[in-house]
């Protein structure tokens, strides 16, 4: 292998991500908002009983609960989408949401890609399978949305930045 195909080895940036990267992502989304909602309700629980006097009971049944999850799950989806491209998951996967043109994906987009999120398992998960076969690697809610999933990280980048930060600790590089 030349220094040539060993540095475009180390550069995922920009190439489409792949099915299990964007799979651990979502797994670890999923974790991070089913426990800040659920922290959240008894949080709101918690001072409710503290500021009342009288006990509170508030039973919203299965589908009152399921609304408002499905309204925290669009907003921890679609904020960070419009913010920064990526959820905390993506984030850790070094993965981001852009528009198919690689510009920022921006609110609308980030809004219509949470809202369709959902067909892909309502298609019995057919409206995931373009992400291991299409060349683009788009789900149905990435067509919808106009966006794809790209890798944001730069291992050659990262490489450097290891090494500067050894080097200011004192260490030579001579071993």
């Amino acid at each position: 292998m030349t220094t040539v195909e060993a540095d475009a080895s180390l550069s995922q940036q920009g190439h489409y991500a792949g099915a299990v990267t964007r799979l651990a992502a979502f797994v670890v989304d999923q974790a991070v908002s089913a426990t800040s909602f659920a922290a959240g309700t008894a949080v709101v629980a918690w001072v409710l009983a503290l500021v009342s006097s009288d006990r509170v009971d508030i039973h919203l049944g299965a589908a009152g609960v399921g609304l408002l999850y499905a309204v925290w799950a669009f907003a921890y989806l679609a904020y960070p989408w419009a913010v920064s491209g990526k959820t905390p998951g993506m984030a850790l996967m070094g993965i981001r949401v852009v528009r198919a043109d690689g510009d920022d994906a921006g609110g609308r987009r980030a809004a219509v890609r949470a809202i369709t999120l959902p067909l892909g398992f309502l298609t019995l998960g057919l409206g995931f399978a373009p992400i291991v076969l299409g060349r683009r690697r788009r789900a149905l809610h990435d067509v919808l949305a106009g966006t794809v999933v790209v890798y944001a990280w730069d291992a050659r980048a990262a490489r450097w930045r290891f090494l500067a930060r050894r080097n200011e600790g004192g260490a030579t590089g001579a071993g």
